[in-house]
């Protein structure tokens, strides 16, 4: 029986889906932002907090660099770095950038959520489900 060798035929591996991703606007947008900053940023840092009237906060910030365990997305030439705590609960979602005639903001659309308050501050998430 051990003439029988079985060698295993190599696949190439499928590119891991993304994260998060950016609409073109909010890529061109962060691309502004970064290239006013007062210094250079590794990337920009998204995660998720405790907080707010529905129970969790969706953060943004400048990364000066990369965690160990943080997720790198690079998208639409843009690095995004994602707290991996917040992974679970990001998985699937776009960052858009709207302006309206009264305010501008980055808006998280995550079909994770299950809640949001009123003001549209807060939101309560739900962590994705393997598949």
């Amino acid at each position: 029986m051990n003439d029988l060798a079985i060698t295993p035929t190599p696949r190439g591996r499928r590119e891991r889906p993304k994260v998060v991703r950016l609409s073109e606007r909010a890529a061109e947008r962060v691309r502004e932002i970064m290239a006013r900053a007062e210094k250079p940023y590794a990337g920009l840092r998204v995660g998720v907090k405790n907080g707010g009237c529905a129970g969790q906060e969706y953060t943004l910030e400048y990364a000066e660099a990369a965690h160990p365990l943080d997720e790198v997305v690079e998208d639409k030439g843009v690095t995004i770095l994602v707290e991996p705590k917040a992974v679970l609960f990001l998985i699937g979602t776009e960052i858009d950038y709207d302006v309206s005639r009264l305010a501008a903001k980055f808006v998280f659309r995550n079909p994770n959520e299950t809640d949001a308050c009123g003001c549209g501050e807060s939101v309560t998430i739900e962590p994705a489900k393997p598949d």
